[in-house]
Parts: C-alpha cells; structure tokens; sequence
C-alpha cells in the first residue's frame, strides 16, 4: 500500500472514532472517545468543551484542566479550541497487553466550582506488529515408526494486535508427508499441528525442511515465518502421558523468590532412553522471567518476584518430550493471590491554602483523590480527619472526597490548622496513609480596637511649657496587620469659642498627647477630650473613650490689696486717729485678693515698715466667704485687717 493511501486510511479511522466518540451513550456517567493507536501527537480525541455544555473560552476561564493520576500523561486539554488533544504516540500493546478493550480514563476538573467530569478512551488498535514466532528455527523429531495421524505440536506464533489484527491462520509448506492441522483452545486462541500423512522412512530421507507461516487479518496482512526441521527417529510407539491435563496452585504475591509451587509428572510405557523424559517450557517470555521448571524433575519454582498488580494469573504449557520425540502437554494454571502490600495513595487535586474567617460552612479547602493498588477489600480505602477539627469529608465523584469547613472560622481564636487526611484500607492488617493539609485563617476586619479603660483622668499643672507631653492612651486590635493599624484622633469640639485642636494634638501612630498651649488655672480647671482609635480595615473600625484633663493650681498670683485704696496723685494715703484713743482702737482696716486658689490663696499680714514700731500692731483674722478652689474670678476672701492703736503698756488684743 502507498504512503498516500495509508494516509487516507488512517484519516478515515481518525474521523470514524470521532463519530464514534459523538454517538456515545452518555448513560453511563462519562463522556466515551475512541481513538486509533500510533496517531501524531496533537492529535484530535474530542470536542470536551461541546460534550460537557461549555464554549471553548469557558474552559480557560473556569480553570479546566486535567487531574488523572498515574506515571504518564497520554492526553492533553486544549483550552482554547475546547478539544482533548494526544500529547504522545500511544501504543495500544504497551498500555494494555493482552486487552481486548484498552480504556484510559480522564478526569477533567472545573477548578471554580470543583466540579469533576470522567471521560473514558478507548484505544482502538491497528496492525502495527506482525505474528512472530520466538525462535527462527525449531526441530520436530518424529519416530518413522509413527503411525499415520500422529500430531506434533507446532511453534506458536504470538502477534500483540488484537480482534482482527491478531494472529488469524497458519500455513505450511507444502509437503507429501505432512499437513497442517488447526486447533483452538478453550479461550479461542489459535496453534497448529503438525499432521503425518504418509510414512516415513528414516533411511530414504531422514530430514524434513518445512516453512510456518502465521499470517493476521489485518489490512494489508502480516505474517512472520519460522523455518520447521523435522527429524526423523527410529521406533518409539509411545508418547509420555501426563498424570493431569491441567495443574492449578494458588500463591500468595509476597513468596519469597525459588518458592516450589508444584511438581508436573508425565510417565511414558516404553523403557530404556525411548522412556526418559524432558520436561519443556512453550510460553511467553514474561512468564519465562517469574516460574523455572526443572527439565528433569518437572519441578515448577518462583524466579521473579510475583506482583498482584500487575499479573494476577498465568496460564501456561508444559511439554513432556521422550527421547523419540514424542509429547504431550499439560496446562498449568497460577493464581497470584492479592495482599494488603500497598498503602494507599493521596493525590490532592485542588487545593485552597488560605479562607477568610467567617466563611460559610461548607466552602471547599480541597479535593483530595485515593486510590489503592490492592483488589478486593485490600483495595477499598476510607477516608478520615480528627474529630476535633472544625472541617468534615464529603465523599465525591468515583474516589474523590472534598475537604469542606464544617463551622464559620475564627482567625482570633486559630490562626492556622494542621490537617490531617487519614486513608486506610480494608485490608488484614489494613494499612494508612496520612496527608497532611495546611489551611491559613485569613483575617478580616472584624474586631474594632479596644482601649484598656472606659475613661481616662490625667493633670497637669499650669502654666506648662507648650508642645509639653501631658498622657498617653493606648487601644489594642486582635485583628492582624492592616486591621490592626491604629490611628488616634481628637474630636475637635469647641471649648470656650475655640476649637480643641488649637489647646491638644494627639500622636496619630502612638496615642501621646500633647499641649499646644500654656494652660491658665484661672481661666478654666478642665478640659474634656474624646479620643477616637480607628483601625486601617476595609470598611475602618473604631471605638471610643473621654479624658478629663484637670488643671492644677500654681501659687503664680501676688496678692491684690483692695482696700484701703491708694492716691493716684502720688500722695501718701491717711488714716487719721484721736489723740485720746485708747489702746486697741481700730485704726483701719485692709482688704486684699488672690487670684489662686487652695494654700496658694492664703494670705498673711504684717508691718513692713512703722515710724513708731510700738505704737500699732496688727491683729490678722481671715474670714473666707467661699470654698477654696471652685472660683476662677478674683474674688475677695474678705480677709480683715485691724490696726490697733497701743501704748507702751501691754494691753490685751481686742476679741477677734
């Protein structure tokens, strides 16, 4: 066949799978493709942005993707043609041997919703391997005492293709002695035998050149050949006879290697060498590599190490051969039993690393994917997570299971969870795999700052230097960066017609409060501030508290005489006496103001200066017509002076 007619053939198998792939029955909960084998990479599959409802830019925009486990990925998702693509050759005989049906499955996910869908490929095969036979040249020896009728078994030949691709017929040469006879076993598999037509005569031509041809029913057809010598013995009228046509043992996969599974036997009547007999192999390489039979006992023994997982059975054939060439054959069957050896497997598919607090119950944190290697109940995998963790498992499509908060979250009480995924299986002891899932607590605003006190007092006394550090408030915030940052503000209130910010300024960043001018006593005691912390969040938060700032007193008045008054005309005032008074006469009297308050407003009287020392003393008494402290005018105290007139004797002081 031309290139270009190949071409068009494999054009058309290529448009028969896509059809095929169209027409599939969606009954079965997955998208179903066909695709021949051996096609160029970058191949069409399917249209999966059609066949799940989506137009090709959907598939980019909702994070689609391919989550399928295993060593080799065969299939690639285009997402902007919304086609599944071929991202290799792929070789039917290499992923499935001995397959009828050669199935890839494909989960494909939809990262916004966490949506799964399963598509399932099947590989359809083409005639790329020819029938081949495991050696290029055989003997048959045949006693020429053979009656007519006598079978000998043929090489098989083994072909990798499959259906009608497969090993399909034999031919042989032709010759006068001999014809080819086809048998099939019970599984319908196809070998030939070797048919004697006519006798045979040793001394006339003892050496028979024969050609086997094993052709497929593929198009075109193939064929591999082996060339068939077959030797022509003297009389041996017996063939050995095996003890059973088929032989079976069961063996767990964990023997260790040289473990004696069973023991063949085949006896043959005749004696001397025409009744010793050999024992041989007639299967395929991969068993070769796992059994050894002893060619002189039939002795069947371990080589390679037996795995469940990827061979759970063997069937093969043994030949007894006596020294004439004569045989017979026997079945023997080996079931590998499955053991709990594979702990299960976790894939995490999808992942969220961190959630805001509060999110809502049931927002998926990650879609996790088991899978064991095992079969039966050594396969079957549960998953779990403490019970003590603010998450559950949901069971999901096929093995997948979602990992979703079971409460709102709360960043202030727990920051970060350490979650572990425990898969165990059924097996006896069953095993487990943990997977451990970190999941960070996103903060979001929702905790105002909060100052230590309810209120706040401080003082500070007059007459204060200006810019004078006079307190410090202080507001914390459980939340985290951002929502934590705190600035604090005044609220700029009027205060005796003007505005609070021109007497107090507050540090935004440290709370520290400062004076913006020199406080008077006289003028005002306190000052009332409400401060405000409000938190840098989206939307801000804040809360607030009052200081009361008392003002404290300094003596930094002199007293105020306001009686008697002084002339303005420069003059010296006079107060004028009898010659005849008496002593303790009362002279004059003095009144005087302070404009402090407390001890700093109490006054003393004495003589500074006297023409005639001991002739007038001063007799003091304060007399307080208000409390201290609660007056911001310079009110009197109505603090009485009296002068009393002396003389030299001593004369009591007039009652105060």
């Amino acid at each position: 066949m031309t290139a270009s007619h190949r071409q068009q053939s494999n054009r058309e198998r290529i448009l028969f799978c896509y059809v095929l792939g169209l027409l599939w029955n969606t009954g079965t909960g997955k998208i179903h493709y066909s695709v021949p084998e051996e096609m160029e990479k970058g191949s069409l599959v399917g249209d999966i942005a059609k066949d799940i409802g989506l137009k090709p830019r959907e598939l980019s925009e909702r994070g689609a993707r391919i989550v399928s486990g295993g060593k080799k990925q065969h299939f690639a998702l285009n997402v902007r043609s919304g086609s599944l693509v071929t991202v290799d050759r792929i070789d039917r005989e290499e992923l499935c041997p001995g397959s009828l049906k050669c199935l890839l499955n494909v989960e494909i996910l939809l990262e916004d919703k966490v949506k799964i869908y399963g598509l399932e490929v099947e590989v359809t095969d083409i005639n790329d391997n020819a029938p081949r036979f495991q050696e290029n040249e055989v003997d048959i020896e045949i006693s020429e005492q053979a009656t007519l009728g006598t079978k000998c078994r043929l090489p098989n030949a083994w072909d990798l293709d499959m259906g009608m691709n497969g090993l399909q017929s034999y031919q042989l040469s032709p010759n006068p002695h001999f014809s080819l006879l086809m048998q099939s076993k019970a599984d319908g598999a196809k070998y030939p035998e070797l048919v004697l037509e006519r006798a045979l005569d040793r001394e006339e031509e003892p050496v028979h050149h024969l050609i086997l041809t094993a052709s497929d029913g593929g198009d075109p057809v193939r064929s591999g050949t082996v060339r068939v010598r077959v030797i022509v013995l003297d009389a041996n009228d017996n063939a050995p006879v095996f003890t059973q046509s088929v032989y079976s043992v069961s063996i767990p996969e964990n023997v260790p290697v040289g473990t004696w599974l069973l023991t063949v036997n085949a006896t043959d009547p005749d004696e001397g060498i025409n009744g010793e007999v050999t024992y041989f192999w007639n299967i395929h390489n991969k068993a070769k590599q796992m059994f050894e039979l002893d060619s002189h006992s039939g002795r069947i023994s371990t080589v390679g190490n037996l795995n469940h997982e990827e061979s759970g059975f063997y069937e093969m054939e043994v030949q007894a051969k006596d020294n004439a060439g004569l045989f017979a054959r026997a079945n023997v069957l080996v079931t590998v039993v499955d053991v709990n050896d594979n702990a299960p497997e976790v894939t995490i598919a999808s992942l969220i690393t961190s959630v805001p607090e509060g999110s809502p119950s049931g927002t998926v944190i990650a879609l996790l994917n088991v899978h064991d290697q095992d079969s039966g109940e050594n396969g079957l995998v549960t998953c779990s997570i403490p019970s003590n963790r603010p998450f559950k498992l949901e069971k999901n499509y096929g093995n997948y299971y979602s990992l979703v908060t079971n409460t709102a979250l709360d960043r202030e009480q727990v920051s970060e969870y350490n979650i572990t995924v425990t898969a165990t299986d059924f097996g006896a002891p069953p095993l487990s795999t943990d997977t451990l899932i970190t999941l960070h607590v996103a903060d979001v605003n929702d905790n105002p700052p909060a100052f230590s006190q309810t209120s706040y007092s401080a003082y500070i006394r007059e007459n204060n230097p200006r810019g004078a550090s006079i307190y410090s408030v202080t507001a914390s915030d459980p939340d985290s960066e951002k929502n934590a940052q705190i600035t604090y503000t005044i609220a700029n209130d009027i205060f005796q017609e003007d505005p609070l910010s021109s007497y107090v300024s507050i540090n935004s960043e440290t709370g520290v409060l400062y004076a913006l001018r020199s406080f008077d006593y006289e003028k005002f005691r306190d000052l009332q501030l409400r401060v405000t912390a409000t938190d840098s969040g989206e939307p801000p938060l804040n809360n607030s508290v009052f200081l009361t700032l008392f003002i404290l007193d300094q003596n930094d008045n002199s007293p105020e005489i306001l009686y008697p008054t002084f002339p303005t005309d420069g003059s010296r005032g006079v107060e004028l006496a009898p010659r005849s008074a008496e002593p303790g006469y009362l002279v004059t009297k003095v009144v005087a103001v302070d404009g402090d308050s407390g001890q700093n407003a109490w006054l003393f009287y004495r003589l500074l200066k006297a023409t005639e020392p001991g002739l007038f003393s001063v007799a003091c008494i304060t007399v307080r017509s208000g409390l201290l402290g609660h007056s911001s005018t310079k009110t009197p105290s109505s603090r009485i002076l009296w002068w009393q007139s002396q003389t030299k004797a001593s004369h009591p002081s007039p009652p105060l």
